[in-house]
């Protein structure tokens, strides 16, 4: 598959793509969703993205509440799930699908730590400078709910925001051990389901004073 191909598909992964992503040590995940309130603005687009740079973006329709081979596949304990900002997107899928994802990996955590010498840490950036390509971001913010009548370039940004993550993953992991930050990292990646949770409860603050 070339770069900048990907597959569609809808509810769920068949079973063939089910079974390819099955093998991959670790997957990049990310979703699209109506705006960023998971009680109130729903889940568009799952999409994935294996370490041969396979992309497939899966929609998610409208009331929708399952997607087996999904759930099976983002909480198999043998594979780590990469995202960029995980604590939205384990809450979005947890609220919406009833899938608990684990392991983790947030690159948004780990290039906070990493790259103390920089205050940029949004995919743009990271992306940019570890991998030396410019995401096109001008889809961002766009109506993701009319799913069987998305855009090209609303496509092509979404599987975009998967394609360069493992990559990504593995600079900052090396990154990590050489500053002596792994394991602080690892914790860090171990309370996002916690984090996520105490989101969707609406607690705020919970930590303050």
């Amino acid at each position: 598959m070339a770069p900048s191909e990907f597959q569609v598909c809808d509810q769920d992964l068949p079973e063939d793509l089910f079974g390819l992503y099955s093998q991959a040590p670790q997957l990049a995940l990310d979703t699209e969703t109506m705006g960023l309130i998971p009680h109130r603005d729903r889940l568009c687009l799952v999409q994935i993205c294996d370490p041969q740079g396979v992309v497939t973006v899966v929609r998610i329709h409208q009331g929708q509440t399952q997607a087996p081979r999904l759930q099976q596949l983002l909480e198999a304990p043998a594979v780590l799930k990469v995202f960029h900002y995980a604590r939205f997107d384990i809450a979005t899928l947890s609220h919406h699908l009833g899938i608990r994802v684990r392991p983790l990996f947030c690159t948004k955590i780990a290039s906070k730590l990493a790259r103390t010498y920089s205050p940029r840490h949004g995919l743009k950036e990271v992306v940019w400078e570890l991998e030396g390509i410019e995401l096109d971001k001008s889809a961002q913010s766009s109506d993701w709910g009319n799913s069987t009548k998305l855009s090209p370039q609303q496509l092509r940004y979404a599987a975009n925001d998967v394609r360069y993550l493992l990559p990504v993953q593995a600079k900052l992991r090396q990154m990590l051990i050489r500053e002596g930050r792994w394991e602080l990292a690892e914790r860090c990646f171990a309370t996002l389901p916690l984090l996520a949770d105490l989101d969707l409860l609406q607690y705020q603050n919970l930590f303050e004073h």
